[in-house]
């Protein structure tokens, strides 16, 4: 359940928008709304307080993480410096206490095998931090990788899950436990059907752009103006 900071966050930065005609997104897929992070990491004070909200979450649902991992280049940034942050409440933190691990978009192919994947590599309980999750393909592509190098992965951590059906029939939720066990963690700190009702309450689109929204979602434009004020 998303948090109503978390939300809050969300909807006054306009991280999550409409478009009137649709668009298609990275996965290939159509869609009239965004889910756009890059606004809110581009910018030092919002990435400040994103990555506050990240770790406040972060000691609800991941006690035990001992290092904290951005999918490389989208979500590498946001996983830093939350991770220092979360170094830093820990009562163990010290000389030697945290990695602040990075990885590569690309594998490197000369010098030490440990630095293949890595720009440090992760160390202890390892939750992998991703901006926004559609169909999962490059989340899927960096647990590989992580598991390939034996790095303890506990979990996953979504800034903003669409809860989109895979080509498989999958929610990415799905997709994970089948993929890699019951024992893998998921973890959406917000979720785009909730974040959309909101924002057609706040921002009031045309009618048509609520059905077509609606129809994308799988579900009714009763439950999606739900929050709507008579």
């Amino acid at each position: 359940m998303t948090s109503a900071a978390f939300a809050e966050f969300v909807i006054e930065h306009e991280v999550i928008g409409f478009f009137p005609e649709p668009l298609t997104l990275k996965s290939g897929r159509k869609s009239h709304f965004y889910v756009n992070w890059r606004k809110a990491t581009n910018d030092a004070f919002l990435l400040d307080r994103l990555t506050d909200l990240i770790v406040d979450d972060l000691a609800q649902l991941a006690p035990d993480c001992q290092t904290l991992y951005g999918v490389p280049e989208g979500a590498s940034k946001t996983a830093v410096i939350a991770a220092l942050k979360w170094a830093k409440r820990s009562p163990k933190f010290g000389l030697g206490s945290h990695v602040l691990a990075m990885g590569r978009a690309k594998p490197k192919t000369h010098g030490d095998p440990a630095d293949r994947f890595f720009i440090g590599q992760p160390q202890g309980a390892t939750y992998v931090l991703e901006d926004t999750i559609t169909t999962g393909l490059s989340l899927f592509q960096c647990l590989d990788q992580l598991l390939e190098a034996q790095v303890d992965v506990k979990g996953v951590i979504c800034l903003t899950d669409r809860c989109e059906v895979r080509d498989d029939g999958l929610r990415v939720a799905e997709a994970l436990k089948q993929r890699y066990g019951e024992n893998m963690r998921y973890h959406a700190l917000s979720q785009a059907p909730q974040l959309l009702r909101i924002a057609v309450a706040r921002q009031n689109p045309p009618d048509a752009l609520v059905r077509a929204l609606a129809a994308e979602l799988g579900t009714s434009v009763a439950d999606l103006t739900s929050l709507k004020k008579g």
